[in-house]
């Protein structure tokens, strides 16, 4: 694949910053994204040369408008920013607050990230957005009811990714959702999975060659159901 840049969004630690360092690893140029701008430039301070640290706010459309307008092309889009708010709390009984938290940022931030890539993509005939997604939210295997906002977060980001690959059909764009697994982060720290064997994953979906399938849920660079 030629040199392409890559923005990975939340690459300030754990899966984002593998994810980053993945696609460094196979020659792309690579925009680090957080809110925590600091954090971001030490992780590209240790990647070296083609890695460069952005501050972003995916919530604030403001922040997302300001890098867009400094961004060179963005070729690869990797929209990894999440947060899990309602671990524990029943559907019934969870507060709509740490919902909204949940859907702000997994959801709504990917969706404007998004936006702000795509035009671009399509008109240059080529890019890849990557939503990093969650087994908690497929239909196939079941809903998870023990992280209610984060499951309906995840179910919704599932159908941007759905709704994105349908519009950008023939333009060279492929948009596609991972279901990363249990990977060991702040968020999950007692998970198996570490976050280099996710990344390679999700860096394979990112840097997919052309005629690969657009609107798929993958697991383990397996097509799952929705």
């Amino acid at each position: 694949m030629p040199h392409r840049t890559a923005l990975i969004t939340g690459a300030n630690r754990g899966l984002g910053e593998a994810i980053a360092a993945r696609l460094h690893e196979l020659g792309h140029h690579v925009l680090l994204a957080g809110r925590d701008g600091a954090a971001a430039a030490a992780v590209a301070e240790r990647l070296g040369d083609d890695a460069e640290a952005i501050t972003l706010d995916v919530t604030d459309p403001a922040s997302v408008a300001q890098v867009r307008d400094k961004l060179r092309e963005v070729d690869i889009l990797v929209n990894n920013a999440g947060v899990l708010e309602t671990a524990g709390h029943t559907p019934s009984g969870v507060p709509i607050d740490l919902v909204q938290r949940e859907i702000d940022v997994n959801t709504l931030g990917s969706w404007r990230v998004s936006q702000a890539c795509l035009p671009g993509m399509v008109a240059r005939g080529w890019g890849r957005i990557v939503m990093v997604s969650s087994g908690t939210a497929t239909y196939t295997y079941g809903l998870f009811a023990g992280t209610p906002g984060y499951t309906v977060s995840k179910v919704a980001l599932n159908a941007v990714t759905s709704l994105l690959a349908q519009e950008t059909e023939g333009t060279g764009v492929a948009v596609n959702a991972v279901n990363p697994g249990l990977v060991r982060t702040r968020m999950r720290p007692d998970a198996e999975r570490t976050p280099d064997e996710a990344a390679a994953d999700i860096a394979w979906v990112a840097t997919h060659p052309d005629g690969g399938p657009s609107g798929v849920f993958f697991s383990r660079r397996k097509v799952i159901g929705w």
